[in-house]
Protein backbone atom coordinates (compact mmCIF):
# COMPACT_ATOMS: atom_id res chain seq x y z
CA UNK A 1 0.00 0.00 0.00
CA UNK A 2 1.28 3.85 -0.91
CA UNK A 3 2.16 5.46 1.58
CA UNK A 4 0.00 8.52 3.01
CA UNK A 5 1.35 11.78 4.65
CA UNK A 6 -0.52 12.60 8.52
CA UNK A 7 0.05 15.18 10.60
CA UNK A 8 -1.38 13.96 14.12
CA UNK A 9 -1.12 16.09 16.94
CA UNK A 10 2.21 15.25 18.34
CA UNK A 11 0.36 15.18 22.19
CA UNK A 12 -2.26 12.76 20.78
CA UNK A 13 0.43 10.43 19.16
CA UNK A 14 3.07 10.38 22.18
CA UNK A 15 -0.17 9.29 24.65
CA UNK A 16 -0.77 6.05 21.87
CA UNK A 17 2.46 5.60 21.59
CA UNK A 18 2.85 5.04 25.04
CA UNK A 19 -0.33 2.32 25.09
CA UNK A 20 0.74 0.08 21.92
CA UNK A 21 4.40 0.07 23.52
CA UNK A 22 6.02 1.37 20.04
CA UNK A 23 8.38 3.81 18.97
CA UNK A 24 7.58 4.69 15.75
CA UNK A 25 5.31 7.12 13.92
CA UNK A 26 4.20 4.92 11.74
CA UNK A 27 4.08 1.55 14.05
CA UNK A 28 1.54 3.68 16.89
CA UNK A 29 -0.72 4.65 13.75
CA UNK A 30 -0.83 1.08 12.85
CA UNK A 31 -1.14 -0.26 15.86
CA UNK A 32 -4.16 2.52 16.54
CA UNK A 33 -5.81 1.65 13.62
CA UNK A 34 -5.95 -2.31 14.02
CA UNK A 35 -6.91 -1.61 17.39
CA UNK A 36 -9.81 0.79 16.27
CA UNK A 37 -11.07 -1.63 13.71
CA UNK A 38 -10.67 -4.95 16.58
CA UNK A 39 -12.84 -2.46 18.99
CA UNK A 40 -15.28 -2.37 16.17
CA UNK A 41 -15.38 -5.91 15.01
CA UNK A 42 -15.79 -7.14 18.96
CA UNK A 43 -18.96 -4.07 19.27
CA UNK A 44 -20.87 -5.46 16.15
CA UNK A 45 -20.26 -9.09 17.72
CA UNK A 46 -21.93 -7.89 20.81
CA UNK A 47 -24.47 -5.86 19.03
CA UNK A 48 -25.27 -9.13 17.22
CA UNK A 49 -25.43 -11.05 20.39
CA UNK A 50 -27.83 -8.35 21.93
CA UNK A 51 -30.37 -9.30 19.27
CA UNK A 52 -30.24 -12.23 19.97
CA UNK A 53 -30.50 -12.45 23.51
CA UNK A 54 -33.98 -9.93 23.02
CA UNK A 55 -35.19 -13.20 20.92
CA UNK A 56 -35.10 -15.55 23.93
CA UNK A 57 -32.62 -17.71 22.46
CA UNK A 58 -30.24 -18.00 25.51
CA UNK A 59 -32.70 -18.34 27.80
CA UNK A 60 -32.27 -22.21 28.53
CA UNK A 61 -29.21 -21.08 29.35
CA UNK A 62 -30.70 -19.37 32.74
CA UNK A 63 -31.85 -22.83 34.05
CA UNK A 64 -28.55 -24.34 35.74
CA UNK A 65 -29.48 -27.77 34.76
CA UNK A 66 -28.62 -26.65 31.15
CA UNK A 67 -25.42 -25.22 31.17
CA UNK A 68 -22.87 -28.01 30.11
CA UNK A 69 -19.93 -26.69 32.05
CA UNK A 70 -22.29 -26.79 35.65
CA UNK A 71 -23.63 -30.29 34.62
CA UNK A 72 -20.38 -31.91 34.57
CA UNK A 73 -19.53 -30.35 38.16
CA UNK A 74 -23.00 -31.48 39.73
CA UNK A 75 -22.02 -35.17 38.51
CA UNK A 76 -18.40 -35.20 40.66
CA UNK A 77 -20.30 -33.20 43.35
Amino acid sequence: MAGHEVDPDSEVLADAAELYGTTTEAETISAALHDAAARTRRTRALAELVEIAATGQFDELLDKRNRPWQRKQAVRG
